[in-house]
């Protein structure tokens, strides 16, 4: 006896389309919070549990910077997640093997690479401006799973290439 089981298709396309929807809600509240903090500093800043130390006027120069780069990878995971969309509808149709998906993977790791290239930015600032009075709690670690990532979509992105030639190739015989 089968258990029955949500279409995964389906489900990954409600899960994409939740997570743009989350994105661009996210981005617009790390707007908010940019604004608030240019006309309430003294007010948001305590209410992130930061505290300026003497000899430290860059601390909240480096967490705008922070915001501002928070805002910049919103467009890029939007282009992430609605490319990943539209490989799944190719998917739904059973035609994946397509040049437009081979072109959408490359897209993606591009887009992955800029993240990451951000997140690197990131912890540059946190190492900037954090002190021992007053430390930024930032993650900004190297994670070789990010990276291989990375390498592993534009893998990816050169074997749908080849699979859609192939099928053009295929198609152009029969």
């Amino acid at each position: 006896m089968t258990k029955s089981y949500p279409d995964t298709l389906t489900l990954s396309r409600r899960v994409l389309r939740l997570l743009t929807k989350l994105n661009l809600l996210m981005g617009a509240l790390i707007l908010a919070l940019l604004i608030a903090s240019l006309i309430a500093e003294s007010w948001v800043m305590r209410a992130l549990g930061v505290r300026p130390a003497p000899g430290n006027s860059m601390l909240f120069v480096g967490m705008r910077l922070i915001m501002v780069i928070g805002i910049c990878a919103v467009p890029i995971t939007h282009v992430v997640l609605t490319r990943l969309l539209a490989i799944v509808e190719t998917v739904k149709v059973g035609n994946p093997f397509v040049m437009a998906n081979a072109v959408r993977l490359k897209t993606i790791a591009w887009a992955i690479l800029g993240l990451e290239m951000m997140h690197f930015t990131v912890g540059a600032i946190v190492e900037g401006v954090s002190t021992a009075a007053a430390p930024l709690n930032i993650s900004s670690g190297f994670s070789l799973t990010r990276w291989l990532t990375v390498l592993l979509l534009f893998v990816l992105a050169r074997v749908f290439e080849q699979g859609a030639r192939m099928r053009e190739d295929l198609e152009g015989t029969v």
